[in-house]
Parts: structure tokens; sequence; C-alpha cells
């Protein structure tokens, strides 16, 4: 074709054509960030060193049952241009969307608590900075990511949020290369089992750190807005329909065009949720196989600032700093992230839209509230992530409830065994609560 030619123009509801399939990846790796939080370094640290490789099960079948529910809250918000938040919003009466709203909130306060506190122990590492200032430092460079999401949009913001996930993942493989792991007690650690009523709650923490409600919320938001820009946060399609006049901002033409390429959408998000929850994943495992050889029997490592310096003796002062790194682009990533999940699930619930950088501002209060009384950090940590795990059954009975109907989905409703499977994800998750729930209240 000559160079001044002019291409000719696209027709009203035909594709455009796809770009590489890579381009098409990234809300996936900024809900996965929500995997490799501060409280995931606790419980798996508490895991490894208390009990070896108990509970390797745990953390393998926790990152499987998260592959599918991210998968199937990014379809769900793909599929109907709308978040999950959203959608119970409308099927929701006022109170008990009002009662709902409230427990989505007390699991994003105990997010932001896991996160801030994570933040404040790395800088405290770091830098020997008492708790609250580093707490302050975490919620103020926080502010300044959300800012770089209200402004420059939400490519920007993966690209920051993929970037520190890289910091995070060299964090905490780092010390896996240089420490004794004994591999076969790894694989032994496979076979599912417990070793009493403590390894029951450690399993929940590991549990609500890995399948964290805040990110079930998040991705269908995430994935809905990257790749439905026409629909826009305030779209207002009716489940199960594509009809241009029920858009809020799309034409027919672009109504068909969605429709065409819906397809390779739902196959770039299958390779975008599995690639990041595989990095996400190998992190938490690296974590625990890391304190199970380096620091199994050694005093001192019931917190994290014990189990760095048990790190430094074991493997140098090299590795620590590393490890502390990690620790507090992680910190800073996953309260970034945890904030714009509370943003969504208050504009879907209850139609408030609060700017991103005041409620990181609000949601601050509290995890400053717990550095300042001087409670233990790790042990606020833990059961921060025993909250999240107790908040899951709210956020993964919905989901699994509207992505089997075929009135919301239409032909991408689940196939049969895939809603099996996703039920049986359920009743695991709910039994591990209930059991968590009888070990910490009727101490048996």
């Amino acid at each position: 074709m000559p160079n001044n030619a002019v291409s000719a123009p696209r027709k009203p509801g035909v594709a455009r054509p796809e770009r590489g399939l890579w381009r098409l990846l990234g809300p996936a790796f900024v809900a996965s960030i929500a995997y490799v939080d501060p409280g995931n370094v606790a419980a798996n640290l508490t895991a490894g060193a208390e009990h070896g490789y108990l509970l390797v099960w745990v953390l393998v079948a926790s990152n499987a049952m998260a592959v599918l529910v991210q998968y199937l809250s990014a379809k769900l918000g793909l599929v109907t241009g709308r978040s999950l938040p959203e959608i119970l919003g409308a099927r929701l009466g006022k109170w008990p969307r009002l009662s709902y709203w409230v427990q989505a909130e007390v699991v994003a306060a105990a997010t932001d608590v896991a996160e801030v506190v994570g933040g404040a122990i790395a800088l405290s590492l770091l830098f020997d900075l008492p708790l609250v200032w580093g707490g302050v430092i975490t919620g103020a460079v926080s502010m300044v990511l959300l800012a770089i999401q209200s402004r420059r949009g939400q490519q920007p913001f993966e690209f920051v949020i993929i970037g520190m996930l890289a910091v995070i993942a060299v964090g905490f493989l780092a010390g896996l290369f240089v420490s004794p792991v004994d591999w076969a007690g790894a694989a032994g650690g496979l076979l599912p089992r417990f070793d009493g009523p403590g390894t029951v709650v450690l399993a929940a923490s590991m549990l609500g750190a890995t399948v964290m409600p805040h990110a079930i919320y998040l991705h269908s938001s995430l994935s809905r807005d990257r790749h439905l820009p026409h629909f826009g946060p305030e779209g207002t399609r009716p489940e199960g329909s594509l009809k241009p006049s029920a858009l809020a901002h799309a034409t027919s033409g672009e109504v068909d065009e969605h429709n065409a390429r819906l397809p390779r959408l739902l196959k770039a998000t299958k390779v975008d949720v599995l690639w990041s929850l595989v990095i996400a994943g190998s992190v938490n495992i690296a974590m625990l196989l890391l304190a199970a050889a380096s620091l199994r029997g050694v005093g001192g490592t019931d917190t994290i600032a014990g189990a760095h310096q048990a790190i430094v003796n074991a493997l140098g002062p090299a590795i620590g700093v590393i490890f502390a790194i990690g620790l507090l682009a992680s910190g800073l990533a996953a309260t970034s992230v945890g904030a714009y999940a509370g943003a969504v699930v208050m504009g879907g619930l209850i139609k408030k839209r609060v700017p991103l950088v005041l409620r990181r501002l609000l949601t601050l209060i509290p995890a400053l509230i717990v550095l300042g009384v001087g409670s233990d950090p790790t042990y606020a940590l833990v059961m921060s992530q025993v909250v999240l795990s107790l908040g899951i059954p709210f956020a993964l009975i919905p989901l699994v409830r509207l992505t089997s109907s075929r009135r919301v989905m239409g032909e991408h409703v689940m196939v049969a065994s895939l809603k099996a499977l996703s039920w049986l994800v359920v009743a695991l998750i709910v039994a591990l609560n209930i059991a968590l729930l009888v070990v910490t209240f009727m101490g048996s």
C-alpha cells in the first residue's frame, strides 16, 4: 500500500484487529497483590517456623481455589459489564444491602490493618523507624499510588503494581536459593492433615490471606473497567442482556464489537489469572519453605521482626535486607489495592463514591491505632487474616450463584462440571471457617 494511502474506516459492529494477547493482561496482576500482602508473610512464616512443612498443602489448595475464584470474578465483570458489588447492590433490599456492606467494610478494615502494619514493620527493619511513623509513611506512599490511578487511569496503575510484584517476588524468593530446604519433607507437606487446634487457626489464616474477599469484589471491576471502557463505572446493563437500549454509553455497533471480542477477552483473562497467581502462589510457598528450612526450632520467630533477625543470622544480612524490601513493597502495593477495593465495594453497594485518596486517609486510622497502642504487630496481622477468612463465604457464595445463572451469564454460564467444582470449593472454605469458629470460641 502506498504511504499516503488512507485505510478504510472501521464499520460499526466490526471488531477492531486484536492486539497481542499480552497487552490484554494486567487486571489479575493487580488483584494478585492481595495474595502476597504482609498478612501472607505473617501467616506463612508462622506456619513454617512452628510446624515445618505440615501446611504446604493449605497453600497449594488455596492457590488452586484462588485461580478458579478470580477467573469467575473477572468473567462476571466482562460478561455482565458490572462488578459483583454493583450486581448485589441492585438485587438486595435496603437493610440486607447495608448489612452486607458493613461486613464487607469490616473485611476491608482488616485488610488495611494488615497491609499498613506490614509496611510499618518493613520500614522499622530497614531504617529503625518507630512503627507509627512507618504506618504514616506507608499510608502516604499508598495515597500517591492511588493518585496515579485516579489521574492517569488504570493501566499506569497496573504497571506500577506489576513492578512492585516483581520486587516482592525477588524479596521473598531470594532466600530460598540459599536455605537448606528438605524437598522430600516439602513433598510430604502436600498430604492434607492437621496437628491440633493451632494448625486449624493457622490454616484459616493462610486461607484468608490467600483467597481474599476484597480481591473477589475488586477483580470484577478491574476487568470491566479495563476492557469495557464504554460501559464505564456507572453502566446499567441488565443481567444477561447486551441490548443497546439498556447500555448507558454504548451504541449498537459497540455492543456488537464487544460480543465479537468477548471470547478473546475471556481467553486473555484465563492467562492473566493463571500467570499472576502462579507467581503469587510461588512466593507464598517460598515463604513457608524458607521458614521451615531456616527458622524451625529457632527462638523468637513468632514475630516478623524475630523471623527477620533469624533469617539474617541463618542466611546473612543481604538476604535479610532483600526480605525487608520485599515486605515493604508488599505493604505499599497491597494497601493501595485494598483501598481501591474498598471504594469499589462502597460504590456498588451503597452508591457512594468517595475519592480514593480520601478513603485511604480515613481507613489509615484503625491501622495507626493498632500500631499506637503497642499491640503485637505480627499477632495483629495473623488475626486480620482470620477475619478475612470469615468474610470469604459472603463474597464467594454470591459469585458462584451469579456465574452459575444462565439469566445472568447467558451463553457464558458455567458448565456443570465447573459449577460442581465451584460449589465444592465453597463447601471446603465454609467447613474450614466453621472449624475455626469451634476452635476459637469453644476451646475444643
